[in-house]
């Protein structure tokens, strides 16, 4: 029996070259079939034909027709993102040149624990990421896997540097940071109202005034784009509260934060080189294959926190020699290459390319809310900040707002999310994809308007 081929080594891009060829064919026939951003039927249609399209996950003989099968299943069952009409959640269209780049990172499958196993990837990754803690106003930045993971470091970074430190949020902050806190035996943390979306700084300095009682470390974390209507905290007045109250302040900017690349939208960021730590995550407004995740940190003496010894892979007397230690980069010991997508698109796009792209989609949500506002069927909740714009069908109550977005779902027609604001539901249109135009806004218009109940 021949052993199948690898995806590196000398004879690596010759065997890939027909499987990719199997790849494009199966995705553009997925695509075809699906015919819209979301396969029809709800989630017991899609499993079945997943079911039908997979057989035996693990039969006795393989099957040559594997690959084109499951990629075509896998494309036809697929929420695509880079349909106009996929625009509920903070999940990003990649663009082509990173996502050949990242093809390039699996085929050479680098592990970024140790420098004998990603020489060029590991210097890559220092480059990288010290021009992204430059554009954020800090000093270094760790790749990680997104938001999620950026928020628990950033937690466990105030910990160690301060001790048990009390996390103070606005009601409207991811819930990744409860969740950290929780993981770290933290204390419960203080939650402040955010009634008009975003932390109030008055209220933030009556909290830490509170707090000041018997002496509790406290760090603050502020959001630069919320998960349900990418509204930004007031950056600079929470800076000042924090600096009067001596409070670490941590900034949430996994949405936001792309906003740096836009000459017209970087001052909505002013104040982001005050925090100690921010979230950074660039598959949203960077339009990277999942995950392009970062920790950009002021103080690189914090990240002494990480700092780990295992013999065979960063042993004294290596780094002592010159090899770089890799492991105080991260929590996760194999790490696969992500930078190399990022710097792809960096190099590619220049900080040009990657404004235009942010301007693009602003813009189109803009577009959005002015047609929402002249439209008498629907309500708008405000003008949007980013590119997200919550709306709603005028007078409907919430069970008829919920179930016009599952009925959109479940005919493939629409894929919106879905927001509590203010004690109402509304739906929720995430536009992260550069190419939608205005004619894909008034499509989507229609059809919320055509499956709403009169």
């Amino acid at each position: 029996m021949s052993l199948p081929p690898l995806a590196s080594g000398p004879e690596g891009p010759t065997a890939l070259g027909p499987l990719l060829a199997t790849v494009l064919d199966a995705l553009r026939e997925g695509v075809r079939q699906r015919g819209g951003p979301l396969p029809a039927g709800g989630p017991a249609a899609v499993a079945a034909r997943v079911r039908d399209a997979v057989g035996d996950v693990l039969p006795q003989k393989g099957d040559p027709d594997a690959l084109h099968t499951l990629v075509r299943a896998f494309a036809e069952g697929a929420a695509d993102p880079a349909d106009p009409l996929c625009a509920a959640h903070l999940h990003c269209p990649p663009l082509a040149v990173a996502t050949a780049a990242d093809l390039a990172a699996s085929a050479l499958n680098p592990s970024l624990d140790s420098w004998d196993q990603a020489p060029a990837a590991s210097e890559l990754e220092a480059l990288v990421t010290e021009a992204l803690a430059q554009e954020a106003g800090a000093a270094a930045a760790l790749v990680t896997t997104g938001g999620t993971e950026s928020n628990q470091l950033a937690l466990l970074l105030a910990r160690e540097a301060h001790g048990r430190v009390r996390l103070v949020c606005g009601a409207g902050a991811h819930h990744s940071l409860a969740r950290a806190a929780w993981l770290l035996g933290l204390p419960e943390p203080v939650v402040l109202p955010a009634p008009r979306g975003t932390l109030d700084p008055s209220a933030l300095a009556e909290a830490l005034t509170r707090l000041s009682g018997p002496r509790e470390p406290v760090l603050v974390a502020a959001t630069a784009g919320t998960t349900d209507a990418g509204l930004i905290d007031p950056l600079p007045e929470i800076a000042d509260v924090c600096a009067a109250h001596d409070a670490r302040l941590h900034i949430d900017a996994a949405y936001g934060g792309g906003l740096l690349f836009s000459d017209r939208h970087r001052p909505k960021l002013h104040g982001l080189d005050r925090a100690h730590t921010v979230t950074l995550d660039l598959h949203k407004l960077g339009w990277q294959p999942v995950a392009a995740g970062l920790l950009a940190v002021r103080d690189p003496h914090d990240l002494r926190a990480l700092q780990h010894r295992a013999d065979y892979l960063n042993a004294d007397d290596d780094t002592e020699a010159g090899l770089p230690d890799l492991l105080g980069r991260s929590l996760r010991t194999t790490r696969r290459p992500d930078i190399l997508k990022i710097a792809a698109t960096f190099k590619a796009l220049g900080r040009t390319g990657l404004g235009a792209l942010v301007d693009q989609v602003c813009a189109r949500a803009q577009e959005l809310a002015q047609l929402v506002s002249a439209h008498p069927a629907f309500e708008l909740y405000a003008a949007p900040t980013i590119s997200t714009v919550l709306f709603r069908p005028a007078e409907a109550p919430d069970d008829s707002v919920a179930a016009v977005r599952r009925a959109l779902l479940h005919g493939g027609r629409a894929v919106l999310g879905r927001a509590r604001l203010d004690g109402r539901l509304w739906l929720k249109a995430t536009l992260l994809n550069p190419h939608t135009g205005p004619g894909d806004l008034a499509a989507l218009l229609n059809l919320v308007e055509g499956s709403t109940p009169r």
